[in-house]
């Protein structure tokens, strides 16, 4: 069934492919940085130090035990948001594969998050035996959250989300809850708040959609989670929204995660 997939390329461009994301135009030892390198067996070997390494030495891949074009299907599926179930079916592994690999993919995602300014919508959701604070700039894709492994959220906790991610002299939009009350005595914020029970929703309207659209994507993508794997989703969330040009391709996301690392 791969290969009826017209959007997985051969092993041999992937290969190609990855070549040119690991080293560029000429391939280098990892060990020593030399490029005087031959190929031996379908593996280099290092003209200087003598050392042998394959294409993906160095790498989060090194490992891999599964073919190159099972686990670009993987990652095909994975950047278009392909659900787990349906990903199980097409790449013939089981769900525990798919969960597996989709894993290290979300584990290698870079960090994107950037200090919020202007006006900053900011609230907080809950969920079993944990927390959820996460803030929006206003109009931008700019966010930035914070997992509190317990079931409320204190002023304290608040504070500190603001000292780190919103820039002083913000105008700071909130709901009406007890953590935000004198904030602005804590950070440089003007701290403006919407009343719920009173159906005031204009000043929180994005941050509350966010909420709504994370809960989606992870149910549709995974279906379920747990306390263990919610923030790695959270944070999957955040990157996808933040940077949705990582996701374009498999190509994008190996250009930005997949760096040799060297072995000396």
């Amino acid at each position: 069934m791969i290969a009826a997939l017209n959007q997985i390329p051969s092993e041999a461009k992937i290969k190609k492919q990855l070549r040119l994301i690991i080293f560029g135009q000429n391939v280098s030892c990892p060990h020593c940085r030399s490029r005087r390198i031959i190929v031996f067996e379908k593996r280099y070997r290092c003209r200087r130090c003598r050392k042998r390494f394959s294409l993906l030495s160095g790498t989060w891949l090194a490992d891999m035990k599964i073919s190159l074009r099972t686990m670009y299907a993987l990652l095909w599926c994975w950047t278009q948001r392909i659900p787990v179930l349906q990903t199980e079916k097409l790449c013939h592994l089981s769900e525990k594969a798919v969960r597996h690999w989709f894993r290290v993919f979300r584990l290698h995602l870079p960090q994107v998050e950037a200090v919020l300014e202007g006006k900053v919508q900011m609230d907080e959701a809950y969920f079993k035996n944990l927390s959820l604070i996460m803030a929006k700039q206003v109009g931008s894709k700019h966010l930035a959250h914070q997992m509190i492994f317990k079931n409320s959220v204190d002023k304290t906790e608040t504070a500190r989300f603001l000292f780190h991610w919103v820039k002083p002299n913000s105008k700071l939009q909130t709901d009406g809850g007890a953590m935000y009350k004198k904030i602005d005595q804590w950070w440089q914020v003007k701290h403006r708040v919407d009343i719920h029970k009173r159906f005031e929703f204009g000043l929180t309207s994005e941050i509350e959609g966010m909420f709504g659209n994370l809960r989606t994507f992870i149910r549709r993508m995974y279906h379920h989670t747990s306390p263990e794997y919610l923030p790695e989703y959270v944070s999957e969330f955040c990157v996808r929204f933040s940077s949705p040009e990582i996701f374009s391709s498999p190509n994008d996301y190996l250009s930005k995660t997949l760096k040799p690392v060297p072995t000396r």
